[in-house]
């Protein structure tokens, strides 16, 4: 079971222990009167904030890093949104059109690579295309000198 953050519910009631602890031990130590208080609050709040920023870090460096995602052929033209054919695909490896990874005879591919690849053949709509002859137009003006 995980609580605030994700944090495993054992390591906050164990972080609440301490800090209820922390608090006795405060106004044990420091023989707080009650006008004292807030300012001790403020530091016990101060203290949880770190140790919720370190919880939170040490959590982020244990969590397993997430693997990349292959695809051999047959998952690649599933994949695809074109629904290419293999042969299509064949074509297009033998061309080196697409990224691609060979062991022995088997070809693989990352699904990352192939979303990036993807992504090159995007067409520019015609408001792009007419803000991009605009900000040209603009800096040649600029660019040009008038007069001698």
């Amino acid at each position: 079971m995980t609580g605030v953050d994700n944090i495993p519910i054992a390591t906050l009631q164990t972080s609440k222990i301490h800090c209820k602890k922390f608090l006795k031990a405060l106004v044990m130590e420091q023989n707080l009167s009650f006008d004292q208080l807030p300012k001790a609050v403020t530091m016990l709040t101060k203290e949880v904030s770190e140790l919720k920023s370190l919880l939170l870090a040490k959590k982020a460096q244990t969590e397993p890093k997430q693997t990349e995602t292959w695809f051999d052929l047959n998952d690649l033209v599933k994949y695809d949104p074109e629904k290419r054919t293999k042969p299509t695909w064949y074509s297009k490896i033998s061309r080196n059109e697409v990224p691609y990874y060979k062991r022995g005879k088997k070809v693989y591919f990352l699904k990352s690579e192939i979303d990036e690849w993807l992504k090159t053949g995007k067409r520019k709509t015609n408001t792009e295309i007419e803000q991009e002859a605009q900000e040209f137009l603009s800096n040649k003006k600029k660019g040009l000198h008038y007069g001698k």
